[in-house]
This record gives structure tokens, C-alpha cells and sequence, in this order.
């Protein structure tokens, strides 16, 4: 057994490529999957998918020490007889080393047995230009993802510090403003542009702006907030949930009016938004997220406030960012009932900086095959860091939730979402698919939306 490490002095989290002896001798333990977990089946290659990867276990998961082994093959015919020259990266997600070459022969090709010593994941990504034109292919082995703890800490005066940004936003008065939006509204939801006044991030309010779709009649409804994913864009509206029966607020995070022309957004985000995630981040105070985060509870501040409302449900849930956003409210907010959060970021981002992934936007990210960034423990970007991570927020998280997301994914890694989701001791349940990259399956977002018309007693089945 040859064990494989970073030469740098802090290496990055081993892997093992086995030999045939280590192999019969590794550990025959199977993994146990919790009982709040659904692993959907892994569906068959589609002609779009020219190269196919996959672990020989179908659920991809497996106990640290077990081995997998990854089988590639190339969907092409006739296929060509001195066999399709591939590149490969096999290694721990994110992190996964250097590129190697191999040829794939007709009949595939199956990589050395390796495993993870430790809870993580373990990724090969498979790249070939055929025909002209760049292929890729990649597949996420998961070793015991229910042991994997955050590396984030927590400071002390992380509640403190919270409670009075939220006494702050108190005493600035929402003063809404609603806007009909004909043209979104239909015979059973009546839908509004919203905007309510925020804290700013430097001298004075900011607003935040919003889509609100009311179900026509006199209630009372269930409310649900609609948190975004990362980027910068117009919305419409939640409003086939409001059909169902519940009051939805879908808002964006940005301070500007949800309902110009694309290109404007798109402007913004090649521009003055781009990479807004780091603006400030030296300063908790300045920080960009501050006022996003407050703007969720001003935003819930404005539900529980609706005439409409029945006075008992308030759910929350979103997708990537959104997914953060759901996780930052639900632990923020003590009036949230219930969560969905898909595949959230800013999971453990100091992951990085432990040799391991961290999540999205990969603050302290290093290149693939170079070493950890080394960061003073009292550098101010990684201690405002503590105060925003969605980690600390799922801390303190007591309301059910609903999870989802896939092992492929490369914009918010599996270990990032699974430190947060591991840290939870509110009633949970979790939903893989084990292929999705960054985006949720068709049978994951039904089982969300069924999951979220479930908890609200009074919606509509």
C-alpha cells in the first residue's frame, strides 16, 4: 500500500492508491448511511455524456479505508482502434493533484483501487478532445460524508455580535413600498414589486427590493421566503407556490430594483457587483453580507407582518447561495418554522486552509496541485469569516429542515455542505443525488417542493 501525500509541509488530506494485496486485506466495512438519508439512483449515461465515470458502488459511497475504483468509457461508434487518449486528475475533491494520461481502450478502462483514510470525498475528473471538440467526464466517491466536522470555529461573541446588528435594523422603520405587477398576476395570486428599507453597509439605509405574490382571497396563508442563488439578476416571483396557497417573497440580495432589462444586471455583475462576495471582508461591520443577512430578516419582518398571514408558518429556502441564506436565516431568525436549503454555500470556507474543500466563493482556495495558503489565525478577512459562515449559523438551527444535493459538485464541494449539515441537531432529512453537479435533479426538486407544501398545514396538496 503506497500512501500518497503532498510534498509541501502541510499536505493536503492523503489518499491511498492500493495495490492487489492491500486490496483483499483493506477493510471489508461497509458504510452506514443514516436513516434520514435518500440516495437516488444514479440514472443511465445520456448521449450527451460521450465520457462516463463511475465508482463501483452504486449509492458512491463507501467507509474511509474502503477502496473504490473508478471505471471511464468513451460513448463513441465506431470506436477508434489505437483507443482515445484521456488526461485524469484522481485525488480529493478540489484538491486533486497533478494531471496523468492513459488511454481508454474500447472496452474501458478501470484506474487502480484507492481510498480516503478519513470521512471526505475522493474525485476523478476525466478530459479528451474528440473530434475537435473538449470533452470531460467526472464521478465523486463519498467515504463516511456523515463523519465530516467543520473546521470553522466559532467566536465567542458571535451571538452578542449578531443580536445587535439585528437591534441596528430594528430601529430603522421598513417604510414598503408596493408596486402591482399586472403582468405577473393571475386569476388566483395577485403579484407586487416590494422594496423595504434595510441597513447600508456605509452612511445610511439601503433598500431591499423584492417580488411578492399574495394568493387572491382572505387567507390566512402560509408564508415562504425565497432566497437567491449567487449572481446578480432580475425575478419574478415564487409564484406558482403562491398558487398552491402561500404568501412567497422571492428577493434579491443587491439593493437595485428586481425588474429592469437583463443587460442591466449583467452590467453589474461583469462590473460593480463582480465578485462581491470578498468586498469588505477585512471588516464584519463592512462587510458585503451584513446587509444581505439583515435583509432577511427585514424581509421576514414584512411576512409575519401581513394581514394575510396565518400567524404560524414561515418557511425559508433557496438554492447555492440561497442555500447559505436559508441556513443564515433559519439561525438567525427564531420566527422561521421551517428550511429547504439545496447544496448551500459559504459552508466552512477555512476548509482551504485545512488541506480539504471549503466552500463557496473558495476564499482561501489554493490551485489544484499547490499547497495550503497559510493565514495568520487573527488575519481580520478569516475572522470575519467566523461571524458569516453558514456553519455557525446551522449551529443554532432549531427548526425541521429539508437538504439536498449531489457529490459532483465543484461550486459548493460536498464536504463543505456536509460540515454544515453535520452540525445540525434540529430534525433533518437529506436528499443525494449522487451525479448532480451544481444543480439539483428533476426528482430532488419535486421532493423539495412536496417537502415544503408538507409543512405548511394550511397550503393547498
Amino acid at each position: 500500500m503506497k500512501l500518497l501525500t503532498s510534498h509541501f509541509s502541510r499536505p493536503f488530506l492523503p489518499f491511498l492508491v492500493l495495490s492487489f494485496t492491500a486490496l483483499f486485506s483493506a477493510s471489508a466495512a461497509q458504510p452506514v448511511i443514516p436513516a434520514e438519508w435518500t440516495i437516488l439512483p444514479v440514472p443511465a449515461a445520456t448521449a450527451a455524456q460521450l465520457i462516463r465515470v463511475d465508482p463501483d458502488r452504486a449509492n458512491w459511497t463507501y467507509a474511509p479505508g474502503e477502496p473504490v475504483t473508478f471505471r471511464i468509457t468513451v460513448a463513441l461508434d465506431p470506436f477508434p482502434a489505437e483507443g482515445v487518449p484521456i488526461k485524469y486528475l484522481l485525488g480529493p475533491e478540489m484538491i486533486e493533484g497533478a494531471e496523468k494520461t492513459a488511454t481508454v481502450p474500447a472496452t474501458g478502462l478501470t484506474l487502480p483501487p484507492a481510498t480516503l483514510p478519513a470521512a471526505g470525498f475522493l474525485r476523478c475528473i476525466v478530459t479528451a478532445t474528440v473530434a475537435g471538440k473538449a470533452q470531460r467526464g467526472l464521478a465523486t466517491a463519498g467515504f463516511s460524508p456523515d463523519k465530516i466536522q467543520p473546521t470553522q470555529t466559532e467566536p465567542a461573541d458571535f451571538d452578542q455580535f449578531w443580536t445587535a446588528q439585528k437591534a441596528a435594523l430594528a430601529k430603522i422603520p421598513a417604510e414598503p413600498e408596493l408596486t402591482p405587477a399586472p403582468d405577473l398576476s393571475n386569476d388566483k395570486v395577485e403579484v407586487f414589486y416590494l422594496s423595504l428599507q434595510n441597513v447600508g453597509n456605509y452612511s445610511g439605509p439601503s433598500r431591499l427590493h423584492g417580488v411578492l405574490a399574495v394568493p387572491r382571497g382572505p387567507g390566512p396563508f402560509p408564508a415562504l421566503l425565497s432566497v437567491p442563488g449567487a449572481g446578480v439578476r432580475p425575478y419574478k416571483g415564487q409564484v406558482s407556490l403562491a398558487e398552491k396557497g402561500l404568501i412567497t417573497l422571492q428577493i434579491g440580495i443587491h439593493g437595485v430594483p428586481v425588474n429592469f432589462p437583463q443587460s442591466f444586471y449583467d452590467q453589474l455583475g461583469r462590473g460593480a457587483l463582480a465578485d462581491y462576495p470578498r468586498f469588505n471582508l477585512d471588516d464584519r461591520i463592512r462587510y458585503y453580507y451584513r446587509r444581505v443577512y439583515l435583509g432577511c430578516v427585514r424581509a421576514n419582518d414584512y411576512l409575519v407582518a401581513h394581514p394575510k398571514w396565518d400567524g404560524k408558518n414561515l418557511v425559508v429556502m433557496g438554492g447555492s447561495q440561497g442555500g447559505q441564506l436559508s441556513l443564515v436565516t433559519a439561525g438567525l431568525d427564531s420566527r422561521v418554522t421551517a428550511l429547504a436549503a439545496d447544496y448551500p454555500a459559504y459552508s466552512d470556507v477555512t476548509g482551504y486552509l485545512s488541506g480539504r474543500a471549503g466552500g463557496w466563493p473558495g476564499l482561501f482556495r489554493p490551485a489544484r496541485d499547490a499547497a495550503p495558503l497559510t493565514v495568520a489565525a487573527n488575519d481580520p478577512q478569516l475572522t470575519t469569516t467566523r461571524y458569516y459562515d453558514a456553519v455557525n449559523f446551522a449551529r443554532r438551527i432549531k427548526v425541521p429542515g429539508h437538504y439536498s444535493w449531489g457529490y459532483n459538485d465543484e461550486t459548493c464541494p460536498p464536504t463543505s455542505t456536509f460540515a454544515a449539515y453535520n452540525t445540525l441537531t434540529a430534525p433533518k432529512e437529506l436528499v443525494i443525488a449522487p451525479q448532480q453537479g451544481h444543480a439539483a435533479s428533476a426528482p430532488q426538486t419535486q421532493q423539495t417542493r412536496d417537502w415544503v407544501l408538507k409543512q405548511v398545514a394550511s397550503a393547498k396538496p
